[in-house]
């Protein structure tokens, strides 16, 4: 978008550029990305709530994901994640595991295959992702995480609570859906088609550019010889005079 901002006015102008204000276009040219990667540079992250993988490889690592993002960023808060299981052949949830500055397996059926994946080194949680180690088909089920949180404003707290189901499904081997590689397919079709336009872009203002400049050049050295022609014909009408 930067980019397009900064072609258009170009593009319109039609008085010619000497070489001194191509320097300067080419510069305005330079300014915008300059611009982006500082802005860049001081990006901080944001939290995105993002769904869990919902399909387990036996044998192997799985993540559970769970994400609970606070409304008020600048607010600052402590919280707590309690993860429970319900098999499919349970009708009530069972507690697995609580993370509360330390981790603690509570289920006989996780215990050594649990690892904290969330958020580290802060009580400010709000990745409470777990990690499922040699993932069995007795795993297969619902799955509910829930934050405790408790937001610290200067005269008071506040206590909320943030609950996410996710039901996993335990197979001998990852399949991908037919939509999830087209998706793919299209993000890099469009990525690729982006970057070409993009090149065609700056080599037709820069081709622009140069064409404005050796026209000036051209304007600028038949001037130059008019007014020595001219120059030369007065003194010769001088001459002639005396």
């Amino acid at each position: 978008m930067c980019v397009w901002y900064v072609l258009t006015p170009l593009r319109a102008a039609s008085s010619p550029l000497s070489p001194v204000r191509m320097s300067a276009v080419q510069g305005l040219l330079l300014l915008p990305l300059a611009l982006l990667a500082l802005q860049a540079s001081l990006c901080h992250g944001a939290c995105v709530e993002v769904d869990s993988d919902t399909e387990a490889v036996a044998n192997e690592g799985f993540k559970l994901g769970c994400i609970s993002c606070k409304m008020r960023g600048e607010v600052p808060a402590k919280a707590s994640v309690d993860w429970y299981f319900k098999a499919l052949d349970e009708s009530n949830f069972s507690h697995i595991y609580t993370y509360d500055n330390e981790s603690n397996t509570t289920d006989p059926r996780f215990i050594g295959r649990l690892r904290w994946n969330g958020s580290k080194q802060t009580r400010d949680l709000q990745d409470g992702s777990i990690y499922i180690l040699n993932v069995t088909y007795n795993d297969t089920g619902t799955y509910q995480c829930i934050f405790n949180r408790i937001l610290m404003y200067p005269n008071y707290q506040f206590q909320t609570n943030a609950r996410k189901n996710i039901t996993i499904n335990v197979v001998p081997r990852l399949t991908r859906g037919m939509a999830s590689i087209l998706s793919e397919v299209m993000m890099y079709v469009s990525i690729i088609g982006l970057q070409f336009w993009l090149v065609v872009e700056m080599i037709y203002c820069y081709r622009k550019i140069s064409a404005a400049g050796e026209e000036a050049l051209r304007e600028s050295a038949a001037e130059y010889l008019a007014i020595a022609s001219e120059s030369k014909d007065n003194c010769s009408g001088e001459q002639v005079a005396e």
